[in-house]
């Protein structure tokens, strides 16, 4: 099979210097892939600079992207250009990116000035008042390359990311799409819930639901839920890729 498999966590600049991430390792993703190359697959593998990656191997073909921007034209280039089996998108996306950044003072000063000349005598004029101003302040753009440290209280302002999972079925309906959910403290009924709800939006074939409280060192207990409604378990990251690569191969000799 020839597979694309996204791994690790973007990051999202702030500034030249600075970055918003995750925990995200990759480690999951790298098991997967090594699963996969060992069993004889090709595999093309997104991937970030610091998460862990797979071995060196001639089925093996690694791509680095940074942002989650980076992720969605380095996927959309990848899912023109070549068909996929399936497409297991382990990836930890940032859901938001910084816009704007000011100290608190300056953007004090420049909401007032905004407000000044505005005839506020009700919750209602007020909110909708302070919401045009955020909006109108939000849509300007840092210059600087480092923002200066020195004020004591720094506003950031983030602005949501594309919902990369969303392109795949669009551009390869035909390819087998492996979601994940990864939620914190919740049970397996919210979970499989969530998971459902990922899996009908995203037209998902599976989605791999996990809860970070459940995972310890090699301990990686995990849900696989199967777009017919199947539900199978693993205890472990290499249960995981088991698990995922043996669904995949079986519905693609189907």
């Amino acid at each position: 099979m020839n597979l694309l498999i996204t791994a690790g966590g973007t990051a999202e600049r702030i500034d030249d210097v600075r970055s918003i991430t995750n925990h995200s390792t990759g480690r999951l993703g790298q098991v997967i892939a090594e699963h996969a190359l060992l069993n004889g697959n090709d595999v093309t593998y997104i991937t970030t600079a610091q998460a862990i990656k797979p071995k060196q191997h001639p089925r093996l073909t690694m791509v680095e992207i940074e942002s989650t921007l980076d992720l969605d034209h380095t996927l959309a280039q990848l899912l023109k250009a070549e068909t996929f089996d399936a497409v297991i998108h382990s990836m930890a996306v940032s859901d938001f990116t910084p816009g704007l950044s000011m100290p608190d003072n300056e953007l004090i000063s420049r909401l007032s000035e905004l407000l000044a000349t505005s005839a506020l005598s009700t919750e209602t004029e007020i909110s909708q008042a302070l919401t045009s101003a955020f909006a109108t302040v939000s849509q300007e753009r840092n210059t600087a390359k480092k923002i200066s440290s020195d004020a004591e209280r720094l506003i950031l302002f983030l602005e949501q990311n594309p919902k990369v999972i969303k392109m795949v079925k669009e551009l390869q309906p035909q390819t087998q799409l492996v979601g994940f959910k990864l939620l914190v403290g919740v049970s397996d009924e919210d979970l499989l819930r969530v998971a459902k709800e990922s899996l009908q939006k995203n037209q998902a074939d599976f989605v791999l639901a996990n809860d970070l409280e459940k995972i310890h060192g090699d301990q990686h207990q995990a849900i696989l839920l199967h777009r017919d409604g199947d539900v199978e378990k693993a205890n472990n990251k290499q249960e995981i890729a088991t698990l995922i690569l043996k669904n995949i191969e079986k519905r693609q000799t189907k």
